[in-house]
């Protein structure tokens, strides 16, 4: 029984494996450009590696559950979820950014000039992820709600890319394939999870609904979002997340 939540945590560390090998094994073909063949990776999104990080995260919502339920929490199970976080919600989008700022420079006209420079930032995310993780373990005042975006967001907002990528709602998809805007991604992603501002946790503690107002008002707006938005609700759930948590910061409390 004790070992059940490390389990789960390492089902979550599997998944994110699988995901990274999905990214890797992306399709490619052959294309003429002035007479030449280039081999070129695919565009399409690897939605595989998206339904991957989604079932990860699913993982280490229990096991944290598991582990609270029968009392077995411990240091090793808290650097093991941290761990497999790293891979799951830091490398995973990293790699996943990484193929959307590659597809992205395939649209310019000079990408055959593109270096590994301009798309090295993609890797910022798993570097900040990291630096978080690291952080949250050590930090006394996260034990109930969070400071700075916790990466199982980060991770679910970009295992989203390319699932929008792939339907396209509100033709949201070609905003995606612009760098700029890429860029401007990961530069809000990255500062978002190591800023020193309160984040609203989904940890329920207390039963009132002045306690949990913010979080009842994330899943209404998630349930009326999703017929409306489809995969685009994920980005909008996580602006409201960011927002909810700016204007009605969550209570920060120093675990002693």
């Amino acid at each position: 029984m004790r070992q059940i939540p490390n389990i789960l945590t390492l089902c979550n560390l599997f998944c994110g494996a699988l995901a990274i090998i999905c990214v890797l094994h992306a399709p490619e073909y052959r294309a003429d450009f002035n007479g030449t063949d280039y081999t070129i990776i695919s565009p399409e999104p690897v939605y595989w590696a998206s339904a991957l990080v989604v079932l990860a995260a699913i993982f280490d919502f229990f096991d944290g559950l598991a582990a609270r339920l029968l009392r077995v929490q411990s240091p090793m199970g808290k650097e093991l979820d941290s761990l497999a976080d790293v891979v799951t919600f830091g490398v995973v989008p990293g790699m996943i950014l990484y193929r959307l700022l590659r597809s992205a420079y395939f649209q310019q006209p000079d990408v055959f000039d593109v270096s590994v420079v301009n798309l090295a930032p993609a890797l910022l995310v798993p570097c900040f992820a990291a630096y978080r993780l690291a952080k949250f373990n050590i930090d006394a005042r996260q034990s109930e709600n969070f400071i700075g975006v916790p990466t199982p967001a980060v991770g679910l907002l970009v295992a989203s890319f390319p699932l929008i990528m792939l339907y396209n709602p509100y033709h949201l998809a070609k905003y995606l394939q612009n760098i700029w805007v890429l860029y401007g991604i990961i530069a809000a992603l990255c500062y978002l999870m190591v800023a020193e501002i309160p984040m609203l946790s989904l940890k329920v503690k207390e039963k009132s609904l002045k306690a949990n107002w913010t979080r009842l008002l994330l899943v209404v707006l998630t349930l009326a979002a999703i017929p409306f938005l489809n995969y685009a609700t994920v980005p909008f759930i996580f602006l409201c997340y960011v927002l909810l948590s700016l204007f009605f910061p969550p209570k920060i409390t120093v675990n002693v």
